[in-house]
């Protein structure tokens, strides 16, 4: 029910949890949560029940907690609180709202790294606006102030803007498209064996990343020529409570509702409190804590999923992430968006399969025109300022000024050469220009180490020459390298330099790239061969320093192999560390199994122990009534007898025992069976036509020692006014009789 509010009513959905055994409405919570909407639960200390509310506690998916009583005023100061958004702001009180919005991106930024400032302000106001809300708060700049010592608000604050909404197969259609059509056409494009590369870029809690893997072996299952391919998915998020759930691969019962029967039989085990992803679909996906915006991104894919991640940036990210997704896929790359997102500007890198399903082909064309590709420069993580971001007033710039720094940032994009700072770990923290040509980000883990991204040509040759160049005033001058591209070997020049000033790149080095062309390199190399001969002349004359420079490149190409080989042990060990921390992840989820079957244990035993005490009551009252029953029968002054349908003996008193043969264990005998010293022989026959006709029978009879008595027959009625027998009495009417005669 949780899940179907959240589904319907979005932000406006509320749910409150109280009192309860087991987990019942913990996953409902969390997809309330995820779509903005409000949870309340009651304080575990003060429930009957404290399971069901601790927990949705536990997992993070309530947003008020307090006790039964407090809850109503709490939710009505919620629904009361209704802050302004951006856009319902008067323009003169516009900036103060914006300049707290950036103190609390600054604020966020600074405790979980992670950058909002290019999210859109609409969703950031309303997101702030929420949590506001919950704290009763009515200026941003309040909320501003509390964050600044509040830690755990913001990792809350962090978790209300990652919005998590997300679920097997989402639109349909477009995963039945994706599965008839533009998969089987990639396949074939590609040779067999192959291993493919995909990526999906927030990944949420994992549903669409195994959607991919389901999709991609029933394809191969059902193409009889598909050929021996395999596909490793990198599947990556901000949030790591969400990557951690993805991990482990467990979902609820409820995701029946969008994947079909047969392959919840096929790709999932059937768990106690849902599903578990199948060991064979998890293996095909390596998920990933990363920030697509600040991190490195993963090359040489042949798939990107990006499905309504976008809708939650500013146009200036979007126009910069989409070259990037051109420039990770290789071609004939495929790129799959979200029913609300566009490829919009960037229509000359992407040709679309199916627009109206947002599939699209990467086209064979260069990645960017100048700045567009997000790689050109590390988003900084420091105090930048975001104030273009956001809805606020443009200050106001002289035209001269505004003409020269547009003019020279085009003279800078066009004209000057590729460049690359590094810091004296060789890592770059400042990349100019296209530098596509001579660095390639490297397989695997993130890693922005110069040594690592340069490609083969360049490798060796540069990092001597920054040895020499630390110690050298003048720049270090390498000419006519070869480096190896996609589309064949580029001459190059490449310049080193240490930087001493200005004081912030004090200490760093500068590596310049200038393309050079064939005929120029030829020319060059020709030349460089007659200063070659006369060099050789000169050091001919100076056999110690060539002696010496022998033993240098010597000790480089010995320190060089050392680097590789202690590469590759970094490399086996990080493997090795993986498949560790593979092993703990099962332990842990085998022992959080464990753990949740104890739980369930002890609430069964709870229930049952529920249950047994008010069966123990029930017996105590019904042992009480029997009693009263007992002694009302045994106080009146005539004699009773109960009979049942076949008119076996059900009950009777003690004065009945007296005139009909009957002790305790006579309980269940047929009335036919018993002597008695009434003298009435129709006495059988008449209960049953009692029975029949549900008419009262009364008739005096004498005994056999001449005392004289009423017997009468009526029917026995239950509660529920059914007819279970018939009741004898006898009233002793001898005295009457006397009188009568």
């Amino acid at each position: 029910m949780f899940s179907s509010l959240a589904s319907a009513r979005g932000e406006q959905a509320i749910a409150v949890l109280l009192s309860g055994m087991g987990s019942d409405g913990t996953a409902g919570m969390q997809a309330i949560k995820a779509v903005g909407g409000l949870t309340l639960a009651q304080d575990p200390d003060t429930a009957q029940f404290d399971a069901m509310p601790r927990s949705a506690i536990n997992a993070g998916a309530v947003d008020i907690i307090a006790e039964a009583g407090e809850l109503p005023a709490r939710l009505m100061s919620y629904v009361g609180h209704e802050p302004e958004l951006a856009g319902d702001i008067e323009p003169e009180d516009l900036e103060p709202e914006t300049a707290a919005l950036e103190r609390i991106v600054a604020e966020l930024r600074q405790r979980v790294r992670h950058d909002f400032s290019q999210y859109k302000p609409g969703t950031l106001f309303r997101r702030v606006g929420r949590r506001m809300a919950i704290h009763r708060l009515s200026s941003t700049a309040s909320y501003a102030d509390m964050l600044e010592h509040n830690a755990l608000e913001l990792d809350l604050l962090f978790k209300e803007l990652l919005i998590g909404v997300t679920e097997f197969f989402r639109d349909t259609e477009v995963w039945q498209v994706f599965a008839q059509s533009t998969l089987p056409a990639l396949l074939e494009e590609r040779s067999s064996g192959r291993e493919l590369r995909a990526w999906c870029v927030g990944c949420s809690t994992g549903e669409e990343a195994y959607s991919l893997a389901i999709v991609f072996r029933e394809t191969i299952e059902r193409l009889p020529d598909a050929g021996n391919f395999k596909l490793q998915i990198f599947a990556s998020d901000i949030n790591p409570d969400a990557i951690a759930f993805a991990r482990q691969g467990d979902y609820p019962a409820a995701i029946s509702d969008t994947v079909s029967e047969e392959r919840l039989a096929r790709f999932f085990t059937r768990t106690a409190n849902g599903y578990r992803v199948n060991e064979e679909i998890r293996s095909m996906i390596l998920f990933a804590q990363h920030d697509v915006i600040l991190d490195p991104p993963f090359s040489r894919l042949d798939l990107i999923i990006c499905r309504n991640l976008l809708i939650y940036f500013d146009a200036n990210l979007q126009r910069k992430l989409l070259p990037l997704f051109h420039y990770c896929l290789v071609d004939e790359g495929i790129l799959m968006l979200g029913s609300s997102e566009t490829i919009g500007r960037s229509g000359y890198l992407f040709a679309a399969i199916d627009g109206r399903q947002r599939l699209y082909r990467r086209c064979d064309r260069p990645s960017v025109p100048g700045p567009a590709l997000l790689m050109n420069s590390l988003p900084p993580l420091t105090k930048t300022s975001k104030k273009n971001t956001m809805p606020t007033k443009k200050p106001s710039t002289p035209p001269g000024d505004s003409l020269q720094v547009a003019a020279d940032q085009v003279l800078l994009q066009i004209y000057a050469p590729a460049a690359v700072i590094l810091n004296n770990d060789g890592d770059i923290i400042y990349i100019s220009g296209r530098t596509g040509k001579y660095l390639e980000p490297a397989a695997g883990k993130a890693n922005w180490n110069f040594h690592a991204m340069a490609r083969e040509g360049l490798r060796s040759p540069i990092a001597a020459a920054l040895k020499v160049a630390l110690t050298s005033k003048e720049p270090v001058q390498l000419r006519t390298l070869y480096v190896e591209t996609p589309t064949g070997s580029q001459p190059v020049n490449v310049t080193v330099q240490a930087l001493h000033s200005p004081a912030s790149l004090a200490g760093m080095t500068i590596v310049v790239f200038n393309d050079i062309a064939h005929s120029a390199a030829s020319e060059s190399t020709s030349g460089d061969k007659d200063v070659a001969a006369y060099e050789a002349e000169l050091q001919r004359s100076a056999e110690e320093i060539l002696a010496l420079r022998e033993e240098a490149r010597s000790t480089r190409e010995e320190l060089q192999a050392a680097n590789e080989e202690l590469q590759m042990t970094n490399q086996e060990l990080q493997s090795t560390n993986e498949e560790l921390q593979s092993t703990n992840e099962e332990l842990q989820s085998i022992n959080e199994e464990l753990t949740t079957s104890k739980e369930e244990m002890q609430s069964i035993n709870e229930e049952l122990q529920d249950t047994n005490s008010e069966l123990k009551s029930r017996v105590t009252d019904l042992a009480l009534e029997q009693s009263d029953m007992k002694n009302l029968l045994n106080s009146i002054e005539m004699a009773v007898v109960f009979l049942d349908k076949k008119l076996l003996v059900r009950r009777f008193n003690d004065r009945a025992s007296k005139l009909v043969s009957l002790r305790e264990s006579d309980a269940g005998r047929p009335l036919s069976d018993i002597s008695s010293i009434l003298d009435y022989p129709t006495l059988e026959d008449d209960a049953r036509e009692t029975l029949r006709n549900l008419q009262v029978s009364e008739k005096q009879v004498q005994t056999s020692d001449g005392r004289w008595f009423t017997v009468a027959i009526m029917p026995y009625h239950r509660i529920d006014d059914v007819i279970d027998g018939v009741v004898i009495t006898m009233v002793e009417v001898d005295e009457s009789q006397k009188l009568e005669q």
